[in-house]
Parts: structure tokens; sequence; C-alpha cells
């Protein structure tokens, strides 16, 4: 029981730490050859980068076939269940856990292949950095020396980072520097509970109206509506990486009242904050 404790690519290791990483080499017919299942997913992240052969990722009846390049990221409390592809020789990949900085909510929020999985495919200019980060990663997270796990948690911030970087490269057209910075400014004052639109058009030397129609034409939405996501996402990290008082996370995107904030909470996400709380328990 010990030695399988210990081993984080076998069943029963707490994972008790900020980041562990590794590579799984699973083989047909290896020791390692079995499907992984955690149906209420874990308390940390799972980020995956496939270095070799073919794995299977199933959720509720779909299925994704990850290939040589493919990253996966698994939020905290999504399923897990993926083992080799059956037609597939082999599944090689790596792997990080780690509970995130507070600070990396955004660079977190990936496309969807199913339910919360995020997924991100580079393009082959940038797949041998990724492999590359990767690799340092792991070799940092497995070292013994005092600043061993710092090491790998930069790393991996790097990487997300490039990540980040890689994505706004192929927005096409690429995002107008006033859009950005009016999401950079709403999302610097989320705890502000008088918000308008004026205050943000004066900081981006736009006039409202302009403000309004450019937010709508390159990000889809209205001001108020992408504010309005990015409390409740805000809200949402907080309840399920803290304990923070459900008033205090309020406060934090800008409701004074808390029992409206649990309104509108609920009418967003389905549940109320302490319902969403003990479900990420």
């Amino acid at each position: 029981m010990a030695e399988t404790q210990n081993d984080p690519l076998l069943p029963g290791y707490s994972f008790n730490a900020h980041l562990v990483a590794g590579l799984t080499p699973i083989e047909a017919g290896g020791y390692l050859d079995f499907f992984i299942d955690r149906p209420l997913g874990m308390k940390g992240y799972i980020l995956n980068l496939t270095v070799r052969g073919e794995g299977v990722i199933d959720n509720h009846g779909q299925r994704f076939v990850c290939r040589p390049g493919d990253m996966l990221l698994f939020p905290p409390g999504e399923i897990h269940h993926y083992g080799r592809h059956p037609e597939a020789k082999e599944w090689y990949h790596q792997w990080v856990y780690f509970r995130p900085r507070a600070y990396w909510q955004e660079w977190l929020a990936w496309p969807t292949i199913f339910a919360q999985t995020g997924f991100h495919r580079p393009d082959a200019s940038h797949e041998p950095m990724f492999r590359e980060l990767f690799a340092q990663i792991i070799d940092a997270g497995q070292g013994a020396g005092r600043y061993s796990e710092l090491l790998a948690i930069n790393l991996l911030e790097q990487l997300l980072l490039r990540r980040m970087e890689a994505v706004n490269e192929s927005l096409h057209p690429p995002l107008d520097h006033r859009v950005r910075e009016a999401c950079q400014y709403i999302s610097d004052h989320l705890s502000d509970s008088h918000f308008d639109i004026a205050s943000v058009a004066q900081h981006v030397c736009l006039s409202p109206s302009r403000l309004s129609h450019l937010f709508r034409q390159q990000l889809g939405v209205s001001v108020l509506s992408w504010r309005e996501d990015q409390r409740i996402s805000q809200a949402k990290f907080l309840l399920s990486t803290t304990r923070m008082p459900i008033a205090s996370v309020g406060r934090n995107i800008g409701f004074e009242d808390q029992l409206y904030f649990s309104r509108v909470f609920k009418k967003c996400t389905g549940a109320s904050p302490s319902e969403f709380r003990s479900g990420c328990e």
C-alpha cells in the first residue's frame, strides 16, 4: 500500500502538494495500461500533454482522441476518465498537477472539448517550445533542492503565459488595443460597487457609445455583460480555492449586499454561493 501511495502514476497517490509532475509511459499490456477513473475529479488542476501514441478522454458518453501535441486542462471537480486508445500501441503523456496562484485565473480559461475540459493544440512552430517547458517543469518538480517546487511553479507560469501569447498571436484581426485596455480596466475594478461605462470609456479615450460598439463588435457581448461574466468567474474562483467568507467574496467583486450577491450568483450559475462551494469540496 505504501509503495502505491508514493507513486503518482498509480491509484491512491494523495497529490498533497502545490505541484506534482511526471511522464506516464503507457504501453499496451504494461503495468500502467489501465484507465484513470476519478468521477469527482481532483482538488487541483491537471495539465496533460500527449508526446507519443494516442489516448482517449471520456466524459458522459462523449469521447476525445488526443494525439501528439494536444494539451488538455482538467479543472478542479472535472471528471477524469482517460487511458490509452484501444487501437494504439502506446500513450506517452507528460502531466502537471498544480494548485494555481490566484492571479492565474484568466490564463486557465481554455476553450473546452466538452464539459469543463480545456483544450489547446499549438501550431507546429510553438509545439517544441511547449514540449521543452513541460520537460523542464517535470525535471524541476522531481528535484530535491530547496527551491525545486518554486522553480517548477514558475516554469508552469511561463508555459501558461506562452500559451496566452500564442493565442493572442492567432487572433485575426487583433483585438483593438482600446478594447483590451478597457477589459484590463474593468478587471482591475471588479470590486467597485458603482460602475458606469462612461468611466471606462474615459480611461481609453473613447465615447461611451463608441466603446460599446467596439466591445460588441470584437467580443460579441456588451460591456456590462462582459463585466458580469468576469465578476461571476472571479466569485467562482474564490469560492472554490479559498475559505473567504461569502460576504467577503461578494465585496471582492463589487456586491455590498450579500443577499443580492447570492441572488445574482444563483441566477448565473444555478447554485447559491454556499452550494457551489460545497460542490467543490
